[in-house]
């Protein structure tokens, strides 16, 4: 199987031209903002244009007017942002748990090679700490290397508490020159409205079927086209969905449910047992079904035309899904009760 590229190292970035031209116009222009808030559902490419911007305004020479933000892969900028050594480069992120911190450092000491494997499988904290904001701001205030732009990526702005957020608020409030902060949100509504109001957007639109067909044949070169065709279609116009139900075996859970769901009453009791055995196979394979539960729904809606019966089918689902969770039910009859409503409706 094909590996995807961390955000930091991809230069392929596709469905955003517009949100490139916007950014690199304000530049052009010299009227770059100080904050932005790249904004849009998970998966899209928020980072990967992120990491694209902070290359560019870390080589970028002053006073020359570009046609686009790429680099090249070879620079010397290129490598210090991926491995987060450029000097007047910083991400803040949510932190590794204390005892995880210590295996990655104990890793990095050691020149383990399988760092980024490790880093997969380690805990982070639930929000971005304040600390970790003030080192940010601390940093933001120093002199930069060379005379050249300050870039912070927040990734994402949405793990910011009430403290972190108003530690960060500050710089935004009173920027140094030449400094700029890069905010990823997938619900830049949830923000704090003072943030807001103080960033330039750029809202980054789902991928169109297209994009994410072509994104899933470069990432994924092994799939076969029909497979290509379901996963664009199911994906919600973001790769990163696409990508992640392929690698999880998505697909086969989607047919199950999808096929439960046409063929009603006439579904065996045999396909729909084995269907809840493999929504109650892990932690994610249970999110998962109930993911893949709502894009049937929302599939085959339009062409039932029975709105009113897939509504109410769908708020039923809703709630054993909440009372699964909250009363620590059984899950497999859970599953069962879902796809019979599923199937029920449709």
């Amino acid at each position: 199987m094909s590996q995807t590229l961390r955000c930091d190292e991809n230069f392929y970035l596709a469905g955003h031209e517009d949100a490139e031209k916007l950014f690199l116009s304000a530049y052009n222009a010299g009227s770059l903002h100080h904050g932005w808030i790249v904004s849009g559902i998970e998966g899209i490419g928020k980072a990967t244009l992120c990491y694209k911007i902070a290359r560019f305004l870390l080589s970028a020479e002053a006073g020359k007017k570009y046609d686009k933000l790429d680099i090249s892969p070879e620079s010397a900028v290129a490598a210090q942002v991926a491995q987060r050594s450029h000097p007047d480069f910083k991400v803040l992120e949510r932190d590794f748990i204390e005892t995880d911190k210590k295996k990655l450092i104990k890793a990095i000491k050691d020149n383990d090679d399988g760092i980024d494997a490790l880093k997969q499988g380690l805990k982070r904290s639930s929000v971005i700490k304040v600390e970790d904001v003030r080192d940010v701001v601390a940093f933001l205030m120093k002199k930069s290397f060379n005379d050249c732009w300050r870039v912070v990526i927040v990734d994402s702005a949405d793990d910011l508490n009430v403290s972190s957020a108003n530690a960060l608020l500050k710089i935004l409030e009173e920027p140094p020159a030449k400094s700029i902060l890069l905010l990823i949100s997938h619900n830049p509504g949830r923000l704090l409205p003072t943030i807001r109001s103080r960033c330039a957007t750029l809202a980054l639109k789902p991928l169109n079927e297209q994009t994410v067909a072509s994104l899933l044949r470069r990432y994924r070169p092994e799939l076969k086209e029909a497979e290509v065709g379901k996963l664009a279609k199911i994906s919600g116009g973001s790769i990163g969905r696409a990508l992640s139900y392929y690698d999880n075996g998505a697909l086969e859970m989607y047919e199950k449910i999808k096929k439960a769901a046409i063929e009603g009453k006439r579904c065996s009791g045999a396909a729909l047992l084995d269907l809840a055995d493999d929504a109650i196979a892990s932690e994610e394979s249970w999110a998962l079904f109930f993911e893949l539960v709502a894009r049937v729904i929302r599939e085959i809606l339009p062409e039932s035309g029975a709105f009113r019966e897939m509504y109410a089918a769908y708020e039923e689902i809703l709630k054993i899904f909440d009372e699964t969770e909250r009363l620590n039910m059984e899950r497999r009859e859970a599953a069962l009760m879902i796809i019979s409503k599923v199937s029920g409706a449709c």
